[in-house]
Parts: C-alpha cells; structure tokens; sequence
C-alpha cells in the first residue's frame, strides 16, 4: 500500500468518535518503530515531520524516500500519511512538492486576514496535489520551532471562517502546550472546543501537544469533535528513558553492547510499545 492523503482516515475516526496518532518522526528509528506499531495495533498512523526535522533529515526529499522505502521493506498493510508539522508557508510547499500526502500550513501567527488569506491559497494548492491540509487558529503553548505562543484560546468565528475554506481538519487552540505540561497547567477548555466544533459544522479537529495531556481529558476531547492527536514528546522521554536504563546498567560496555544496533534498540522497543498503547487509547487500533 503506497502512502496516503489523511483525509479519508481522519473523516472515518470523526465519524467513529475515534482519534489518528500523529507521532513525529526524528530519524529512521522513529520510522521504523512508529511503522511497526502502527502495524501491529492495525491501526491507521501520521507520520509527522516538523521543518526543523526535516532540516535534521537533510531535507523534505531525504524524509520521502527514506519513510517510503521503510514502509515498502517491513510490507505495511494500514494506511500512512506522511505529514508536515507547523509547516510555514515556504515550507508547505516545499512539501507538496517534495511528495508528501499531508501537510499543514500554521499561518496562526499573522494578523487573522492573512492567515486566511494563506491558508486559502494552501489549501487549493495541496488539493490540486491531491494531499490533505490542516490549518491553525489560536495559538499552541510553548515553542515548536522557534514560533512561541502562550496557548491563547482560537475564536470560534475565525475557526468557523477557515473551516469554510474546505480544510480537511483544524488545528484551534484549547490551552494545550507543546513540551512538558507545567504542574498548574490548567486543562483543556472543553467549553471553547465544544464551541468551535458547533461552529465548524462537524469539521475534525486536531489537538496539538498529545504528549502528557491525562486520559480522562483525552477521551473527552475525542467525544468533542477531536480526530487527531499530535505526540512527539512522550516518544522523546521513552527513547531517552530506555537508553539511559541500558547506559546505566553497564549493557554498552557487554561485548558489543556499543553497536548503534544494539544500544538504540531499547529505545525504538521503547517507542514501539508505547505508540501501540497510545493507539488503543485513542480508539484507533483495530480501524486499520
């Protein structure tokens, strides 16, 4: 099975009350792990790249042909989208070009008219390639990429306005940040997401910052509209945390325990296991 647009995935989990993982990718580790969960919870998957990765990666090229080559040689059966993160307007481009089957243009940081005036423009241009697009109203909290924001709530008139556009999924601000969640984090504002999906006419919407959000809050945001959750810090913190147990316990220094092969595998193990439990969380298991 080639990649695909996530369209078709993401419309199929709003109409089951379900969410896509969109885990992202840093190298081929993070591929192959993210594949192979997918694979083995039989479940639809996006692969997101933020431009630093890709940069990282050595270019938007280098990403295609290295997840496609990984996914062709282990035979994935479910569907894959291989997904810009926080794409600027530049970078969008760069990605329907490069082969990419979903991308989103972020423009939440411009005055709202040019935003809509962007992603307007975006979402004809990824359309034409056949790709699906998400755009961004209101702010994420924290850093991705150098663009900060303190996580402002999105204004259901706005997101309403892009919705009309004909965007396949929408990125709204709820108080979810992106990194660590600080201890008087304040949760999701459930009353704004509920708002904006009666806004939106059903529209799926994205939840940004997926890692460390709690279950029950999780559950409720999938009930509210909620299609797709991104996570890329809870996969950091397992690769780490597994290496660091593997370091420690001597295991680099057994016989050729230092062999990139040997001394990255708990880490992907790590990866692995828990995008298969965070699929079965988020209700996708099994919808392949």
């Amino acid at each position: 099975m080639a990649l695909v647009s996530a369209t078709e995935m993401i419309n199929k989990a709003h109409e089951g009350h379900y969410a896509v993982g969109a885990f992202n990718i840093n190298n081929m580790e993070w591929t192959k792990a993210i594949l192979l969960a997918a694979e083995e919870a039989k479940s639809p998957v996006m692969l997101g790249v933020s431009e630093g990765a890709g940069k990282y990666m050595c270019g938007f090229k280098t990403v295609v042909a290295m997840v496609r080559e990984i996914h062709d040689f282990l035979g994935i059966t479910v569907p894959v989208a291989l997904h810009l993160d926080h794409g600027t307007y530049e970078g969008a481009k760069a990605c329907i070009e490069a082969g990419f089957t979903s991308v989103m243009f972020d423009g939440s940081h411009y005055p709202f008219e040019e935003n809509l005036a962007k992603s307007k423009e975006m979402i004809a241009l990824a359309h034409s390639k056949g790709c699906s697009i998400e755009c961004e109203v209101g702010g994420i909290g924290g850093e991705e990429d150098g663009v900060a924001s303190m996580g402002e709530l999105a204004d259901p008139k706005e997101c309403e306005t892009i919705a009309n556009l004909g965007v396949d999924f929408l990125a709204a601000g709820i108080g979810n940040i992106h990194g660590k969640y600080p201890a008087d984090w304040a949760g999701l504002n459930f009353d704004r997401l509920g708002e904006i999906q009666s806004v939106t006419n059903g529209k799926p919407l994205v939840l940004h910052g997926g890692s460390g959000i709690p279950a029950d809050q999780v559950a409720k945001a999938i009930t509210l509209g909620v299609s797709k959750i991104n996570v890329n810090t809870e996969l950091q913190l397992e690769f780490a945390a597994a290496t660091r147990k593997y370091i420690e316990a001597g295991k680099d220094q057994e016989g050729k325990g230092y062999d990139p092969r040997k001394l990255l595998k708990p880490g992907a193990d790590a990866m692995q296991a828990k995008v298969v439990a965070m699929m079965k969380q988020f209700g996708s298991a099994g919808k392949a």
